[in-house]
């Protein structure tokens, strides 16, 4: 399978409000998308992605992803394992609160000073396992990359979420209802690229990676399979002038 999209790490956080511990994994991924690791980062909206947010859950079906989740439960950790894959990594609050023998957050919205110091701890963790996956060298003492790899760092960016996931859309029309599919300029750029001709073989093979991406309606599979065949030929055949 072609490689489509640069790589980023998406962070899936605990949804619940009742323990101070859901507060501190929202709070230690934002400290990581706006101020640590902005523009390799992207956050999945765990609620959106449980019931059915095809952009959150085609982003983790191709992007690592790490699940910080406040407790046992394993909410964040489970939900994405079972609707898209498992997390690349993963952290749980109450277990690094254990493991550090740090004092117990208190607070629900706005947390206590104790609650602060364990979301700076979770955040600095959460950089470093994005750090691992994107396989880059860390220098400690300095808390920056090393000197080599300063110069391919993206400019700072605002928090981004994954709904859309920065994936290229395209609308198609099957029989006068308009679908989004995602990935599929990219998909077709990639095989024009291998230089795939339009055939019924290599159909066969594109729509295999567009349901990697798309959960497609059973009942509509050959008729957006003929939309989307018609399209690649009209790329294909303008590129190739």
């Amino acid at each position: 399978m072609p490689v489509l999209f640069a790589k980023k790490i998406g962070l899936v956080t605990c949804s619940g409000e009742e323990l101070p511990e859901g507060t501190a994994t929202r709070l230690a991924a934002l400290r990581v998308l706006e101020d640590l690791r902005p523009g390799e980062t992207v956050t999945i909206c765990l609620p959106l992605f449980l019931a059915g947010g095809e952009g959150d859950r085609a982003f983790a079906r191709y992007h690592p992803t790490i699940a910080i989740d406040g407790c046992s439960t394993r909410c964040a950790f489970y939900g994405t394992a079972r609707y898209s894959k498992q997390p690349a990594a993963s952290l749980v609050i109450t277990e690094l609160i254990e493991k550090n023998q740090m004092e117990k957050p208190l607070g629900l919205r706005k947390l206590n000073t104790a609650g602060m110091k364990v979301v700076e701890l979770a955040a600095n963790q959460l950089a470093t396992m994005v750090d691992e996956l994107l396989g880059k060298s860390w220098n400690r003492a300095k808390d920056e990359l090393k000197p080599s790899e300063k110069n391919n760092q993206p400019a700072r960016y605002s928090a981004a979420c994954s709904c859309g996931s920065g994936i290229a859309a395209q609308r198609v029309n099957v029989n006068g209802e308009e679908i989004t599919i995602l990935a599929l300029p990219l998909i077709f750029d990639a095989f024009r690229e291998q230089k795939k001709e339009p055939s019924q073989a290599v159909m066969a093979e594109m729509m295999q990676m567009v349901a990697v991406y798309n959960c497609l309606p059973p009942q509509q599979e050959d008729q957006i399979q003929a939309a989307i065949s018609e399209l690649y030929k009209e790329y294909y055949q303008d590129k190739s002038k």
